[in-house]
């Protein structure tokens, strides 16, 4: 038994038929082919599957798929920029050595996107608990509080805040 639901994913709307059982995860990865969203743990500790829902770092390893019904989803595939190019937070990443081998990546950077939408001037503490989530086995987590942190700063700049 199948429900269909329709929410918006990267800014295009969509409408698939889902099953109780199935997560978000589930829907991005094997039925829209979105696989920049990793899968971990499946528990949501590692903090691989999360996206963004209606502002909100989620993961989508713990999100029914029923519950994206009328939702707005970003995953990392919808940061890229016109002409495929990285977002601003994204080249950050590269830029401060925050990426290794990139498995934590999007769930990193959806996290900290999350946080810089609705905190510009996120302190190292905070930067910290909104990636208190998302576990990275590679770069030890300086570079990456390093990398939010020049993400906004570089974003008050662009904004002139």
């Amino acid at each position: 038994m199948t429900q269909e639901i329709s929410f918006t994913i990267n800014g295009q709307a969509a409408t698939i038929a889902v099953a109780p059982h199935e997560r978000l995860i589930d829907v991005v990865r094997g039925r829209l082919g979105l696989t920049g969203t990793k899968e971990g743990c499946g528990e949501g500790e590692c903090g691989a599957c999360t996206v963004i829902v209606d502002g909100r770092a989620v993961n989508g390893c713990l999100f029914p798929a029923l519950e994206m019904e009328g939702r707005s989803i970003t995953t990392i595939e919808g940061l890229l920029e016109s002409g495929m190019q990285l977002s601003l937070i994204q080249r950050a990443f590269v830029e401060r050595g925050a990426i290794q081998c990139g498995f934590c990546s999007p769930g990193m950077i959806l996290s900290a996107k999350a946080l810089l939408d609705a905190n510009p001037r996120p302190t190292d503490e905070e930067i910290r608990c909104a990636l208190a989530g998302n576990l990275c086995r590679c770069t030890g987590y300086e570079q990456i509080v390093d990398a939010v942190t020049y993400a906004a700063d570089e974003l008050r700049s662009e904004r002139g805040a």
